[in-house]
Order: C-alpha cells, then structure tokens, then sequence
C-alpha cells in the first residue's frame, strides 16, 4: 500500500475495506464521508477500474482531498454537502460501491480551533463551517429538559439530568464560549469512568445533536431502501452502538426474505423479498496491532452489504 506522510488523518479498518473494493467491477465509488481522502487515494490506487464520487460538508477536507488526490484527477468528482443531501440529487446508475465512515476525523478532533476536543478555546464543532449552528447554540440556548435528553439519546449518559442542570446554572452567570470552559463544567459533576474523559460522552452528545449525525445515517439508509442499487457494495463504519444498531437493523431488514405476518404457518409472500445479502454476518472490528497504532479505532465496526443484480 503506497505510503503517504502528508495524511493528517489515519484511516480505520483501511485494509479490510480494500479488500471488498479492490474487487469491484467497472464503475463509480461513492464515499459519503470523503474526510482527507485516506481510505479514497488507496481505493484507487488498489482498483483502477473505479472512479469516485466524493462527498463532504468540511471545506478544508474537500481541499486537502482535492490536492491530495490530484494524481487520479481524471477519475475523482468531489461534491461538498452533507450527503444525505448530496445522495438524493444522485444518478446511481454505474455505481458499484458505496462507502461511509461515521466517525470524526482526527484533524477536527485534534484542531483546536474547530473546538471538538476539551482544550478548545471555542465553543464550535460543526462539520459544515458554512452553518450557522453550532455547539455554542446547543449549551447556551438549549432548556435544561432538552440538553437532558440529547444527552440520555445520543451520550446514554446515566447522569444526564445532572449534567445539563450544571451547564444551565453555569450559563446563568456568564454564557458559555469555549470547549475547555464546558469540560471543566461536565467534569465537576459527571461519573468518571476509567481513563475516560468525564466529559467524553456529553461532547459526543452535543456534537451528533450539532451535526445531525444519526438522521444523516438515516436518511442514507432510507436513500438506498427506496433506489435499491443493482448490484451496489454498501460498507458502513460507525463508532458506537446507537451507529451500529441503526445499520444493524436496516441490513437485517434488507435481508429478510420472508415478510409474512409471525403467525401465518405457511409462507404466502414467496419468500424472495429481500434487496440483496448480508456480507459481513458480524461486524468487522481493528486488529490490536490497528488499535495499537491508531487507538481511536478500537471502537470502529465495519457491516457491508451488497444489493441484488439482475441475475439475483
């Protein structure tokens, strides 16, 4: 695999999606989650059959995978939104692959100024910088009953309600503008688990309310339920269990074959309903030597999917 220095951002679960992609057919890619182009520039560089269709709502993503992916220029198309949006204006006719990795890139979590981490001097963490809402609407603006509830939703955080009383009392004094402000707040009050940050949880929370992160998967998952792409390799990477369980259940959906009501004794539907065939029947995980190298994807789970053909 050809190395590249300049990645700012280790790509999971790299060679496991290589090897289901290096084996596709003439046709377009499409990666949902462009990002910097890590798991993109080693697609192409192991497939030369496939040219890509990338998607991205970060402009300083979409212009680093623009340079970083250069050499293969006459074989990449790079569209910037949120690919729930991009994928509806989609022709996917010629597809033959479609890629999402849901986490955050390492640069948005490690760059300071985009105010993911717990040292950020702002209050920010949109995806889309173009967007006039951030985390600074979430803390600030949010009632006390709503953060509790995004935080139990998306954080599953047992100490939700005291979590989100803290912020309210502290934002009464003097509004809240910074990521390291907020973490200290969650912190003084938050169970600590392990060598967990505190806070860890409720940034989660608020980052996937800012984003919209889990109604983008599910509009996805409902894209391709209503166009059933002929033939298409779907590989969807989450970061945890809300993620998993939401593609989980579709692809176990997509696979049913028999829709017959449970207390019907005998098949009346013909039992050929499924849209195609589970690939992954559990999901592929990092190798320790993976997680040893980048420990953040030791919570990455990898399903794939592969929608009927014709001849299926």
């Amino acid at each position: 695999m050809q190395k590249d220095n300049k990645m700012p951002h280790i790509p999971v679960l790299l060679e496991e999606v290589i090897t289901h992609f290096r084996k596709l057919e003439d046709g377009n890619y499409i990666d949902c989650t462009l990002g910097y182009g890590g798991h993109a520039f080693n697609i192409l560089k192991e497939n030369s059959k496939l040219k890509l269709i990338g998607i991205d709502r970060d402009i300083e993503a979409i212009e680093f995978s623009t340079k970083r992916l250069s050499i293969y220029k006459d074989r990449v198309s790079i569209k910037k939104g949120a690919f729930s949006q991009v994928l509806k204006e989609l022709n996917f006719d010629g597809s033959v692959g479609l890629l999402a990795d849901f986490g955050v890139s390492s640069l948005q979590l490690d760059k300071e100024s985009r105010g993911f981490n717990f040292n950020s001097d702002t209050l920010d963490m949109r995806m889309d910088q173009t967007s006039s809402f951030s985390a600074e609407n979430v803390v600030n603006e949010y009632s006390e009953e709503m953060l509790t509830e995004i935080f139990k939703e998306f954080g599953e955080m047992r100490d939700a309600k005291r979590v989100a009383s803290k912020i309210v009392q502290a934002r009464a004094k003097n509004k809240i503008t910074s990521s390291k402000e907020l973490a200290e707040i969650i912190s003084s009050v938050a169970f600590k688990k392990g060598k967990i940050h505190p806070a860890t949880l409720a940034f989660q929370a608020i980052r996937m309310e800012v984003n919209s992160e889990l109604s983008e998967i599910t509009q996805l998952l409902d894209i391709l339920e209503e166009v059933k792409p002929k033939n298409l390799l779907v590989a969807l990477i989450t970061f945890h269990s809300l993620e998993d369980r939401l593609v989980k259940q579709r692809f176990k959906k997509w696979a049913t074959k028999c829709i017959c009501p449970p207390n019907v004794l005998k098949c009346m539907c013909g039992n050929s309903n499924n849209l195609g065939n589970i690939i992954t029947k559990k999901p592929i995980i990092a190798t320790q030597q993976e997680i040893k190298i980048n420990p953040r994807s030791r919570s990455a789970k990898l399903r794939i999917f592969r929608f009927k053909g014709d001849n299926l």
